[in-house]
Order: structure tokens, then sequence, then C-alpha cells
């Protein structure tokens, strides 16, 4: 099968809806939008939750405790195997040298290194946190693993 052997099933596509074309093609005179008002114009519309003015029910039911989630940081995962970019003559391995890598962006400050993959050269590396795995390859290299 070939990309122009490829055809649509029956019914995936349809016609255009041609709207203000007259009564008689049934999207005539209001246009499938109704009567008059807000919903008729162009760009009208309400917002979600909005009650016409009544006392909305998100705001009438009582909103209690704190969730941690939406001040949430992530930390940037970075594999070991992902170190074998950073150029040979590199020894000391930071958060400016993962940027210039192209590993991190330079407004990541927290990143921590996973174990996929494999490490060949001694390094020094500093990051927030570090998974036993990766540790452990980077000593089993002649490396260091600095938590910073």
């Amino acid at each position: 099968m070939k990309l122009h052997e490829l055809k649509n099933v029956v019914g995936a596509v349809h016609r255009k809806k041609r709207v203000g074309c007259g009564e008689g093609s049934g999207h005539g005179k209001t246009s499938g939008r109704g009567g008059k008002g807000q919903t008729a114009r162009s760009g009208g519309s309400i917002r979600p939750g909005f009650e016409g003015g009544q006392m909305p029910l998100y705001r009438k039911l009582p909103h209690r405790g704190f969730n941690q989630a939406a001040f949430r940081v992530e930390p940037v995962v970075v594999n070991v195997g992902d170190l074998a970019v950073i150029d040979a003559s590199i020894s000391e391995v930071n958060a400016e040298v993962l940027v210039k890598a192209g590993l991190i962006r330079k407004d990541e400050t927290l990143v921590k290194m996973l174990g996929d993959g494999e490490i060949t050269r001694a390094l020094k590396v500093t990051a927030s946190k570090f998974s036993e795995s990766a540790k452990a390859k980077i000593e089993k290299a002649g490396g260091q693993a600095i938590v910073a």
C-alpha cells in the first residue's frame, strides 16, 4: 500500500456547512444560531461557569485544604548515557556544561541523574539528585557523584 492509494472510510468526509445561504438550505436566516442575543453575535460567548449573574456554583461551595502540587518543582532528568555527548576535554560536569551540551535549558537548576545507558570515562558530576544506579555507574567508571 502506498500513500497515493489510501482512501477515506465511507462517511469520513463531509461537505462544508454553508450557512446564511437562504431559507431553503436549512441554514438560512439565523444560520443555526437560534434567536437574538449574545450567543447569536460573532465573538459572543460566555465564560464557563457563568450563570447569568446568579452566584455561580463554584463560588457557593466552600474550598478547603491546600494542595502543594501547584507549587511543586520537578527536576530535569538526565541519563548517564547522555553524558557521552559532552566534549572529551571536560572532566567536571555541572548545570552550565549540560546547558552547553544541549541536555537541559539554561533556566533549569534542579537536575536529577538517572542510570539509563553506559558511561565509559571518569567524570566529576555535580547534580541536585542521583539515582542509586546512576551513582554506581559514575563511580564504577572512576568518577564522582556530588550532590549540590
